[in-house]
């Protein structure tokens, strides 16, 4: 066993960072690194990335019913609508995170989605065209990047439609936690199974021919 593999409760290798909270190996086995293709689950996320930005990870989920809750489920349309006195109630919830220029973005960022519909674009279009084509393979904790060219690129064109809070660490990490990517370490027991999924979902986006 590698010291950036671990084994969990089961005896199953994992990424080192699995087993640091009970919280973290159910999102590392069932969500981290699995394709997200709808709008409003790649929202919720791109959100949630950005609320992140500068605090731990294990902070937002264990705020994450609460942002939903707050962000009425992360419905495109219904934060896109949200005003003043919605940004005034949200900087007064504490199960969120109460950062005014965060809260701005989400709203702002739902509208930028909005917009990408008016121009017949869709975000999971925008953001899954950033799929690499090969599988980076990670084998310790040293190898993964925090931006690569792919995310540099996405951020600079979610900017260009008006996007916040999407420089190229945050867009990485929105492509680990979608499937856009796939970071599960050389040997971990959920990467294969990430892997065929993230295929799966990028030939489904792939134009016929």
């Amino acid at each position: 066993m590698s010291r950036s593999l671990t084994r969990g409760p089961d005896g199953r290798p994992r990424c080192w960072w699995a087993i640091s909270a009970p919280e973290y190996l159910a999102y590392h086995d069932e969500e981290w690194g699995r394709p997200v293709i709808d709008d409003r689950g790649l929202f919720e996320r791109l959100s949630l990335e950005a609320f992140q930005s500068g605090l731990s990870w294990l902070t937002i989920l264990r705020k994450r019913e609460a942002f939903r809750g707050a962000f009425e489920g992360f419905e495109i349309e219904s934060v896109a609508g949200f005003g003043r006195r919605d940004v005034n109630r949200l900087l007064r919830d504490e199960g969120i995170v109460r950062n005014r220029a965060k809260i701005e973005a989400a709203i702002a960022n739902a509208r930028a989605t909005l917009r990408l519909g008016d121009d017949g674009e869709t975000l999971a279009e925008l953001i899954w065209s950033f799929a690499p084509r090969r599988p980076r393979k990670h084998r310790g904790r040293s190898t993964i990047p925090a931006t690569t060219s792919e995310s540099t690129a996405l951020a600079r064109q979610l900017k260009q439609r008006g996007f916040r809070f999407v420089g190229p660490t945050t867009a990485y990490a929105l492509m680990q936690a979608c499937g856009i990517v796939n970071d599960h370490l050389v040997g971990c027991a959920v990467r294969d199974r990430a892997e065929t999924e993230r295929q799966g979902a990028r030939r489904e986006r792939e134009p016929a021919p």
